[in-house]
């Protein structure tokens, strides 16, 4: 692997782009240590540290939540309004006719998706000063009218921005942008808590780290093995069948993944189970001058349970894994492919029945998946149970997200490789061919 790796990088054109995704990911981070004005960072810190359902926002965020900086928000905006826009898909028929129109269809909708986020990261940025003055702890200090709407046009804008050097990523074709921008504030968080275990480490905590480590590997063998995992459904393709001979060379196969929404789920679980904690501090101090006020203020409360919270996160994470690859995985479109092509699953009749059988092999693999993301997702609360503290979690979440991130990064950066060597193969072969003939003609004209 590390020998391909290497061979990956010999590629001119792939080290230019790895390089300028590296630029960009710095300066994102230069981003997310300039602090806005006004801001008690001690008092922000001391917030997060009793609060551990900020330590989700953060990570959406890109770890820039924590020194409340240009880039507080994060892409978090941009995902509940990639969510947004794909419930929409499903219930408008407007908008899933252009998800069907194949690159001029994605491209409207991603341009939906990114005049959404305005709102959203504008309400996010007002919801986010609002909850942290309402915590009256010194936070932010003299907020008035005209300091909050600078303080939401700094934030909208941060989060444009991070969107658009998203793209700018994912233009590159070489994984996702904003996976990679949440993945660099996991690895710089993560960073910056090994840096501080190492100053406050005692012989005590040696058992812990032990655990910690074993219990990570475990983990990220589970990660790349469910990634990896899928089920390979028989086709045979009839037309090329005669006489019943060489059965075995006319059989392909479907490959149906076990995960086949990577971390979407839990990105998106994680932007929906913040809000019952987001609520709550909104309405602490309003709950009792209306009684629907009220009630929502006490049904949030019962989210600060730590139980209660890890089931409603499980099952959040569950229904996203189903809904997401329902929008993915389109056993009509696979089933109406398959009857053009003259191919059909052996026992299964072409069309309708096809279409079944495709789902309900899906339903039965996607759930194992489903169940895998949903005790990734809540391992930290659990890891925070065993070990006894909050400096040993473990973010099954950002191991889910690294892992992935390194893994679509591989593979794309050996299919450029792959495909660059094909072409340079080609264009000598061309070059040789061409020589050839020019000097044929010579001899043909002598």
């Amino acid at each position: 692997m590390f020998d391909k790796f290497l061979k990956i990088l010999q590629n001119k054109e792939i080290r230019k782009k790895l390089l300028q995704i590296f630029l960009i990911l710095i300066i994102f981070r230069v981003l997310a240590h300039m602090p806005l004005p006004g801001i008690n960072l001690n008092a922000l810190n001391t917030l997060f540290q009793s609060n551990q359902l900020l330590g989700i926002v953060d990570l959406l965020s890109g770890s820039g939540l924590k020194s409340f900086s240009i880039v507080a928000l994060g892409v978090g905006p941009y995902i509940t309004a990639s969510i947004i826009i794909q419930l929409l898909t499903v219930i408008v028929p407007k908008l899933e006719r252009l998800s069907q129109e194949g690159e001029f269809g994605q491209k409207k909708i991603d341009s939906y998706t990114r005049w959404l986020t305005v709102p959203f990261a504008a309400l996010q940025g007002y919801g986010t000063i609002a909850i942290l003055n309402r915590a009256g702890t010194g936070i932010i200090s003299g907020l008035t009218p005209l300091h909050t709407a600078f303080l939401v046009t700094v934030l909208t804008a941060g989060t444009l921005l991070l969107m658009w050097m998203g793209e700018i990523i994912s233009e590159k074709k070489i994984g996702n942008g904003m996976s990679w921008i949440i993945f660099a504030g996991i690895i710089a968080s993560s960073l910056s808590g090994v840096g501080q275990a190492m100053a406050t480490y005692d012989s005590s905590q040696l058992l812990n780290i032990l655990l910690y480590i074993v219990v990570s590997f475990i983990v990220i063998v589970g990660v790349v093995f469910i990634t990896e995992s899928q089920r390979n459904i028989p086709v045979i393709y009839a037309r090329q069948f005669r006489d019943g001979k060489n059965f075995g060379n006319n059989m392909s196969y479907l490959p149906v993944r076990v995960n086949q929404v990577g971390m979407v789920p839990i990105i998106f679980a994680a932007s929906i189970v913040t809000i019952p904690s987001v609520l709550s501090q909104y309405l602490v101090t309003v709950h009792s001058n209306s009684k629907i006020l009220d009630l929502l203020y006490k049904g949030s409360l019962l989210f600060s349970d730590q139980k209660i919270y890890m089931i409603f996160y499980f099952i959040m994470v569950v229904l996203f894994t189903f809904f997401y690859t329902s929008l993915v995985f389109k056993a009509d479109k696979i089933a109406e492919n398959l009857n053009k092509q003259g191919a059909y699953v052996p026992g299964i009749r072409p069309g309708k029945e096809t279409e079944d059988y495709l789902n309900g092999v899906s339903s039965k693999i996607v759930l194992l998946g489903a169940v895998f993301l949903g005790v990734v997702a809540i391992l930290p609360i659990v890891t925070q149970i065993i070990f006894g503290g909050k400096n040993f979690m473990i973010g099954g979440a950002s191991l889910l997200i690294v892992v992935g991130v390194i893994m679509e990064t591989l593979k794309q950066l050996e299919a450029y490789s792959v495909q660059n060597d094909y072409e340079d193969k080609y264009s000598d072969y061309s070059l040789v061919k061409m020589d050839t003939a020019k000097k044929e003609e010579e001899v043909s004209v002598k």
